[in-house]
């Protein structure tokens, strides 16, 4: 019992020194306002390289065809972006566009090169797709002067010199060419060091878009080779059909590993990667950039929902909640944008989580080709909803949109 008096006599004047000494140090401080964190040199550089949001401002309309164009960006000072975030070549950026009164999103790659952007320009190139909201609007009503909200850099398709190889094959389709000629600029100018073999995939000459440009960056620089491969046409130089694993053995290094980086439609990798299997490469080597929901449910050997059914989706974000119809066939994401809700989005393809939402009740199916969650969020009830489907009636809780 005395023991125990003893420690607790102890601990009472132990605490009591300690809050002495604490209050003479706060009499003796210094009555200057705090600075401002971001007044710190590591913190404007943060800020710099990963702002919230970036404000933009086109400056430069160029039209490739009457359903494609590519839209150049300076920064909108007057909405306090100063300057352009800097990036890795094969990044992209988030696009935030007011539709008929709902505030929807897609990603875009970026196209023009990392130095570009120290010259304050910024460059995407969009493609009309049928059906298209996000499209369709862009090529429609964006003119010289438009302004644009837009996310920081994002994305991790990207030349990583610890993970892939020296050499890497392109494989672009479409407007997948887009990244690729960010790449092939870096490379030109010095800001990255591997070697380019970029296998392009169009249905003629005139659909395969910067293949001048590109081709032109390969007579100055040994370490790019652009390999037009059409479908639809036979042109001299080119190869004439579709990207197999027998043209990429013959465009890749004989005796050395090599990356394959993949960017276009869905169609092209449901193709293209059951032709990289049969090449035996590690699959660390194997890249894929992914936009755009684009996998459907009921083509996976393991659906066993009835797609042709409508379920209620309860959604949480705010603090409010609203009740929507969810069709089988449709992800949470496309239901909510439908509703007028606005969920946040990035990469719309299930890998990079920004959509991340917590599933309260209800059955989902997720494809496993895009289910990129952690074990945590499966044990816990984690969804993404870009890529999630319902098999019931559903209660979401999601995170408000941080930018619009």
């Amino acid at each position: 019992m005395d023991k125990k008096r003893n420690v607790e006599q102890f601990s009472r004047a132990d605490f009591v020194k300690i809050l002495t000494n604490r209050l003479k140090a706060v009499a003796g401080g210094k009555n200057a306002p705090v600075s401002d964190l971001y007044s710190h040199t590591p913190n404007k550089l943060a800020a710099a390289l990963h702002p919230a949001v970036q404000h933009l401002k086109v400056k430069e309309i160029i039209e490739h065809n009457p359903d494609m164009k590519s839209f150049l960006f300076a920064p909108d000072t007057a909405a306090g972006t100063k300057s352009l975030a800097w990036f890795s070549a094969g990044q992209y950026i988030v696009i935030a566009l007011p539709v008929n009164g709902k505030l929807i999103s897609r990603p875009y790659s970026i196209a023009s090169s990392p130095r570009d952007t120290l010259n304050g320009t910024l460059r995407i190139t969009v493609k009309r797709v049928d059906g298209g909201i996000a499209s369709g609007y862009m090529l429609d009503n964006w003119t010289v002067g438009t302004t644009v909200i837009a996310s920081a850099p994002l994305g991790d398709f990207t030349y990583e010199p610890l993970r892939d190889a020296k050499t890497v094959i392109g494989i672009a389709g479409g407007s997948g060419i887009t990244p690729f000629r960010a790449f092939a600029k870096a490379i030109t100018e010095g800001d990255e060091d591997f070697s380019l073999i970029l296998l392009y995939g169009s249905r003629t000459m005139a659909d395969a878009v910067f293949s001048d440009e590109i081709t032109e960056m390969a007579k100055t620089c040994p370490k790019i080779k652009l390999v037009n491969v059409l479908s639809e046409e036979k042109v001299k130089g080119c190869e004439n059909g579709f990207i197999t694993a027998k043209l990429i053995r013959k465009y890749a290094p004989k005796d050395e590993a090599y990356s394959i980086f993949l960017c276009g439609p869905q169609a092209m990798y449901d193709f293209a990667d059951k032709e990289i299997e049969t090449l035996g490469i590690r699959r660390k080597f194997v890249r894929h950039e992914l936009f755009g929901e684009y996998f459907h449910p009921e083509r996976n050997a393991d659906y066993s929902g009835d797609i042709t059914k409508t379920y209620r989706l309860t959604v949480r974000i705010a603090g409010n909640e609203r009740t929507i119809d969810c069709p089988a066939d449709t992800s949470l994401l496309r239901a909510m944008e439908a509703a007028g809700i606005n969920a946040p989005s990035d990469c719309r393809s299930g890998r990079c989580g920004w959509c991340h939402s917590q599933l309260i009740s209800g059955e989902v199916y997720v494809p496993q080709s895009v289910d990129g969650r952690r074990i945590a969020d499966k044990i816990y009830g984690y969804v993404h909803p870009c890529c999630t489907f319902p098999l019931s009636d559903v209660t979401l809780d999601v995170p408000p949109i941080p930018y619009g």
